[in-house]
């Protein structure tokens, strides 16, 4: 059985410890040991001293990271040198620079590697792909989302909010999960146009992303995250030229996840609606890792990788730019 070590005891490591099924979670690590060592009687497994520590131990065999954006980066390279199948999370590092070496070690490399953009397994959006490529709506044209929650006290002196450690506000916190999203359905995004702003929060870094994306063909994404959004949203439209797909909330805070499916008629009018409601709890941490596990089983290239991440920072990147 494949031994799992995840770097980063915070909340996104517990999640993902949590997630795990056909491994062993054998390890962890943190910069604050009195919270690794807590981690690591939680699950009764072993505390490494440092992460460099266990990317030394051939004992593991996937290492996750779930630290602050600054490193990200920085461990996923060593893991890749370390010969270690790598799970590490959204947005993979601070700009599309920090990924270069990444996308040239890879080359190199037989691991795997996937980044943590959860929201593709979540139950809507995945029998949404579902019907989108069955080209239940046809040629698609555009898609309109926003994503956003309301903060908490104290949150402008939360990590997030110090660019040294954050790389940037909620653009690169929740905007490049729809960055990700969008792209999926689209493609490629070659015209990047839009505007971020501090609107209430006393931080360097933004509280609201607009995004304008286009592909080669025309299609467009028009995106907007946010942390001004008082009561927890989440909402995409996908338009194709036979009908349109919708999903809200994401379960939790931001209420039950749906997905509604409005059908052109011949004649146009009214559409045939059809609404799926998944009300149990958010299992796409568990889908994520079992769809990785896969990949890793079979030789597979995992999607989303590096590559993509890399495309979805090329947009926080110009969308900073344009400021």
């Amino acid at each position: 059985m494949l031994r799992v070590g995840i770097i980063g005891c915070g909340l996104i490591g517990h999640k993902r410890a949590n997630a795990l099924s056909g491994v062993e979670l054998f390890g962890c690590a943190d910069q604050d040991m009195i919270k690794a060592e807590q981690f690591a009687a939680h699950f009764s497994i072993q505390c490494y001293q440092d992460w460099q520590t266990m990317l030394e131990d051939s004992k593991i065999d996937i290492v996750i990271i779930a630290t602050p954006h600054h490193v990200l980066a920085q461990i996923t390279l060593a893991a890749i040198q370390a010969n270690k199948h790598i799970l590490v999370e959204k947005p993979a590092a601070r700009n599309p620079q920090e990924l270069e070496p990444l996308l040239i070690a890879i080359e190199r490399s037989s691991v795997c590697i996937r980044v943590g953009f959860n929201h593709r397994y979540h139950r809507a959006f995945q029998r949404a792909k579902q019907l989108v490529d069955d080209n239940a709506l046809g040629e698609l044209m555009y898609i309109r989302a926003r994503y956003g929650h309301g903060g908490r006290k104290g949150y402008e002196k939360e990590w997030r909010a110090d660019p040294a450690i954050s790389g940037g506000g909620e653009l690169i916190d929740q905007g490049v999960h729809l960055i990700d999203l969008a792209g999926w359905f689209l493609g490629e995004f070659v015209s990047i146009s839009g505007f971020t702003h501090t609107y209430f929060w006393d931080m360097p870094v933004e509280d609201n992303g607009f995004m304008l994306l286009k592909t080669a063909s025309q299609q467009v994404a028009f995106l907007h995250a946010s942390c001004t959004e008082w009561k927890n949203l989440f909402n995409m439209e996908i338009y194709g030229q036979e009908g349109k797909l919708v999903i809200d909330g994401l379960g939790g805070s931001y209420g039950v996840e749906k997905l509604t499916h409005y059908k052109m008629l011949p004649e146009m009018g009214p559409p045939e609606t059809v609404t799926w409601e998944y009300p149990m709890a958010d299992n796409s941490w568990e889908m994520e890792f079992k769809s990785f596990l896969h990949d890793i089983q079979n030789g597979v290239t995992p999607e989303p990788g590096i590559k993509e991440a890399y495309q979805a920072l090329k947009v926080v990147e110009t969308l900073y730019n344009l400021d």
